[in-house]
């Protein structure tokens, strides 16, 4: 059964088409993967179909009494509640629907038995709804989800207030799952996350007996929980039944389809003008020539394949360093509390290393503390005096500048052109370019900071979760860059994946942490 119907919807956004007479159907039960490179539309799309955004032109039709949740990159959490009583307010729709069944049986007290017939329907409907949704074994699950996304380990005492923004979209995301709704929709759950807590969602997903909408540039990922792919692409959605593999694969054949139809066509629209430039002004064969021409008039075009643009990153170099960059004696680091016991790290020039474990032991506190943006709790950090920085920060206040004023504040030696052509050799159009940086996409807004730390000479790379956001072909650039820079590396990410081909050393951050992981 179809619980969502999208018929030729479009929309523009700045004089640009997002969405083109696109069609999309779910159905019960499927899980669906939305790909596209960065930019394409998808959280437009994932926006129109919630209600949020409404579209230029074409229909959404959902099922009646669909529950549906939705995270988004932008979603809050409103202050002044504790994580616990966030995740109550998950259950706030069954919590209505049973003082709605309560009201119903005291009407049941004073109406006919017609009446009565049809409020023991509605009442069974509730009930059924209540049921499946759990109702009954709330304080249970929500310590089960909890558990499973790492909150308790932060505390569901803690005010949200004082989480940070990682924390946050967690709370957030633990809270869309108690909520169990017939559609989930989720907007790359997976930042955020560490490795052990993408596992569990992963096995939640794939348990998850009703129908999800899922952004990821997580292949991985993707291929563990998804059997349906659409792929948005210049506003127009196609789909694909099948795994992510699947779907590349389906890709590619089509597309080499359409190039040997397009290379077949060229030659018979070649051949078809050979012959009317050699007939026209004879007599004899003026009409085949004319026929050859009402052909050629009534040929539906085959349009060449486009090739996509791909970004392209490199990191320059500064000069070298000492042998050692970095080296920790009896470091703590911490704000109000130690978060690690006495560490005593070295990290030595050339060296590739990633930092892994779970969120809230201090990765990210231990590279500021490392790059001098945050001062030790205990102990000390002794660094090369010549080494060179490029950081790349996990969480980023967003710009109010157009992209293209954004980076040419940074390098106002260079003029408009070189700026432009900055930007776009890391994957930005010229709407990207002269885009807010607010309004950026996750990935597009990731893409104009990583091209600011290329741009740079640096002879030490500090990249605090740079792939989340970042689509699958910005990720294998990324990587490649990585791989080729002749500095040194310090990377925090929750991707193997992506980080384990690049480094030479994991440190697990759980080994030196005060917390019991």
């Amino acid at each position: 059964m179809s619980i969502l119907n999208v018929e030729n919807v479009s929309h523009d956004f700045g004089g640009r088409t997002i969405l083109e007479n696109a069609s999309f159907r779910l159905l019960n039960g499927e899980h669906i993967g939305l790909v596209g490179a960065n930019g394409e539309g998808k959280s437009t799309f994932l926006n129109i179909i919630t209600g949020k955004l409404a579209p230029d032109s074409g229909k959404i039709e959902w099922c009646k009494r669909i529950t549906t949740g939705y995270l988004d990159q932008h979603t809050v959490l409103k202050p002044g509640q504790t994580i616990y009583e966030v995740l109550q307010d998950a259950f706030k729709y069954y919590y209505d629907l049973e003082q709605e069944m309560l009201s119903m049986y005291e009407q049941m007290a004073d109406c006919d038995d017609k009446t009565i017939n049809k409020l023991m329907e509605e009442v069974g409907e509730i009930q059924e709804i209540l049921d499946h949704g759990g109702f009954y074994t709330i304080d249970v699950k929500i310590k089960e989800v909890a558990g499973g996304l790492g909150l308790n380990d932060i505390g569901l005492d803690k005010p949200v207030d004082a989480l940070s923004g990682g924390q946050r979209s967690k709370v957030l995301l633990t809270k869309l799952l108690l909520e169990n709704p017939m559609i989930l929709i989720l907007d790359e759950p997976t930042n955020y996350l560490d490795e052990n807590h993408i596992s569990w969602l992963i096995s939640f997903l794939q348990n998850y007996e009703n129908a999800f909408i899922l952004v990821s540039h997580d292949v991985s990922f993707l291929n563990k929980v998804i059997n349906v792919i659409y792929h948005l692409e210049d506003g127009i959605l196609t789909r694909y039944k099948g795994d992510y593999d699947y779907y590349l694969q389906q890709v590619e054949l089509k597309k080499r389809q359409q190039v040997a139809d397009y290379q077949k066509q060229q030659k018979e629209i070649a051949d078809l003008e050979d012959f009317i430039a050699r007939n026209k002004a004879r007599v004899a064969t003026r009409n085949m020539a004319s026929s050859r021409q009402k052909k050629l008039d009534k040929m539906n075009l085959i349009s060449k394949p486009k090739e996509k643009v791909k970004p392209v990153f490199s990191f320059l170099e500064a000069r070298t360093p000492g042998k050692v960059l970095f080296e920790c004696k009896d470091l703590v680091i911490g704000y109000d509390t130690p978060l690690t016991k006495p560490m005593n790290l070295v990290f030595e020039r050339n060296k590739k290393i990633a930092i892994k474990g779970v969120n809230g032991l201090g990765k990210t506190t231990l590279l500021k503390t490392l790059i001098g943006m945050q001062k030790a709790y205990g102990g000390k950090v002794e660094k090369d005096p010549f080494v060179e920085i490029g950081f790349f920060e996990q969480e980023e206040v967003a710009s109010s500048k157009k992209a293209l004023d954004y980076l040419w504040e940074e390098f106002p030696d260079r003029n408009n052109g070189e700026i432009r052509a900055m930007l776009a050799k890391c994957g930005l159009t010229t709407d990207h370019i002269e885009s807010l940086m607010k309004v950026l996409s996750g990935g597009e807004n990731a893409k104009v900071r990583l091209c600011k730390i290329m741009n740079r000479e640096a002879n030490v790379l500090v990249l605090d979760e740079p792939t989340n956001h970042l689509d699958v072909d910005a990720k294998e650039s990324l990587q490649s860059a990585l791989k080729n820079y002749k500095g040194s590396v310090i990377l925090v990410s929750h991707e193997p994946d992506f980080y384990l081909p690049i480094v030479d050393e994991v440190i697990n951050l759980e080994d030196c942490s005060t917390k019991i992981v």
